[in-house]
This record gives C-alpha cells, structure tokens and sequence, in this order.
C-alpha cells in the first residue's frame, strides 16, 4: 500500500539510530507491499544486526510466520492474497504467538481496537519515527534477561502464574495469553491491590516513556479482562476512574 505523503515523510529517525548496537540477535519477519517504505524499515532494522525476512503478501507471510522462527512479525493491514487481520487471526487460530506489530496507515481507534483483538501486540501508524518502530520491536521481542526469577509463581486470590512455564490459570481454569497479555498480567499481579497508572503500564509493560495517543493500554486491559473472565467469573481488574487500574487480591 502506498502512503500519501511518500516515504521520506512516513518513516523519519533512521539515521539518527545507526549508531545503537544490537542487544541480541532477531529475525524478523516484514510483510509490507510498498517497497520503499520495506527497504527503509529492512535497512533500519539490519543495521542493528537484526536479520529481515521481507514478503509482499499475506499468504506467503503466513506459510513462513508458522515455522516459528521469526521472533517479530512487522505486517501492514491492506495486504494483497491476504489481508493483515486475517493473517494474524489465522497464526493465533494455530497456536503462534509471536509478536506481531501492525505497521498501517488506518488510524482510527476502531481501526486500532480491531487489529489489536485479532491478536496484534502492538498498533503503530504511518508516518512514523523509525525509532519508536525500532524501541516497540525490541520491546516485543525481549526475553527475561539475568537469569530465572527468583520467583516462579504469581498467585493472586483465583489468578496462579507460573513465570518458568509461562502458563496462567484462574480458579483452576488455563488462561491462554498472549505475550503482551502475558507480561501485562505479570506487572498487575506484581502490584495487586495497588492502583497503576497508564503511564506506569506503558513503561513497564511496553518500555514506551511518552505518550503515544493510542488506546494500547486500555485496549489489551480489555481483552485480558475478558479471558481471565471467561465461565462468568467476576472482575478482577478494577478501573479507578482518573488514575488507572487495580488487580483486587480477593
């Protein structure tokens, strides 16, 4: 798909980024049709040591996402032979839960809020800085650094996480979650009973230290809501109007 503004326009901060180093290897795999904004985004990524895979199509993308050697998936959602949301339905319907960014030119919030419960972790739009792109990636694909957790079990009343198996349960009931759903969870169990903030959730949970005027926090609490919900179980999580979010520990 074509931006409006041209490439020079939708994608700025490469260059102020050649000089970061790579924290650790990453295949990535880029499914973007507009071939110079793909150039661009695979130059950007791989002069960070990180090694890009780049298709056209969705269909092509989806045979190569669910070999499961990627550990980004960076895709638009106007997609020829498949289009973005289908193809991330489908790898969530098969059991892939590599981390995938929507990278588009559709901005709306109900445009953020339908990619982001097709199973999306992360919604950012065109033009963007490749920076923010490059900070959200490695973000996603981040494992647990400096060894285990010296604690390996999370439980919070009817809420059990085991951080070794990266499972949840609620009143004995397996949760299944994806990795942002995952670490989100973790933060509020970590902090049950206390009142978290947006801006605290985007930093610890997303790594992102400013605004992005987007609905990524309120739109993951409401899909982590409704799988811990599930059976008719009550609430958990607790809006506090004007400040955040509280995980009740009853």
């Amino acid at each position: 798909m074509r931006l409006d503004r041209g490439v020079t326009s939708a994608i700025v901060g490469v260059a102020s980024c050649k000089s970061v180093a790579s924290r650790k290897a990453m295949n990535i795999l880029l499914v973007e049709d507009d071939l110079e904004v793909a150039a661009v985004v695979t130059d950007g990524f791989q002069e960070q040591g990180y090694t890009v895979d780049h298709v056209v199509d969705g269909s092509a993308a989806l045979e190569m996402a669910v070999d499961g050697k990627y550990q980004l998936v960076v895709l638009d959602r106007m997609l020829p032979s498949l289009d973005g949301l289908s193809l991330v339905r489908r790898l969530r319907a098969q059991g892939v839960t590599t981390p995938v960014i929507f990278l588009t030119t559709m901005s709306g919030i109900d445009d953020r809020v339908t990619g982001l419960e097709a199973g999306a972790d992360d919604y950012l739009v065109k033009p963007f800085a490749f920076m923010e792109l490059l900070a959200r990636a490695r973000v996603l694909a981040r494992r647990p650094a400096g060894g285990p957790d010296p604690v390996v079990r999370l439980r919070t009343g009817s809420v059990d996480m085991d951080l070794l198996k990266r499972v949840v349960w609620r009143g004995g009931r397996n949760v299944e979650l994806l990795p942002q759903e995952f670490r989100l969870l973790e933060y509020l169990l970590r902090n049950a009973d206390r009142v978290v903030t947006r801006k605290m959730l985007l930093e610890s949970v997303w790594d992102i230290h400013f605004d992005p005027q987007s609905t990524v926090v309120e739109s993951h609490i409401s899909r982590l809501r409704s799988k811990l919900n599930q059976g008719g179980q009550p609430d958990v999580i607790q809006t506090v109007r004007g400040m955040g979010y509280r995980l009740l520990a009853h």
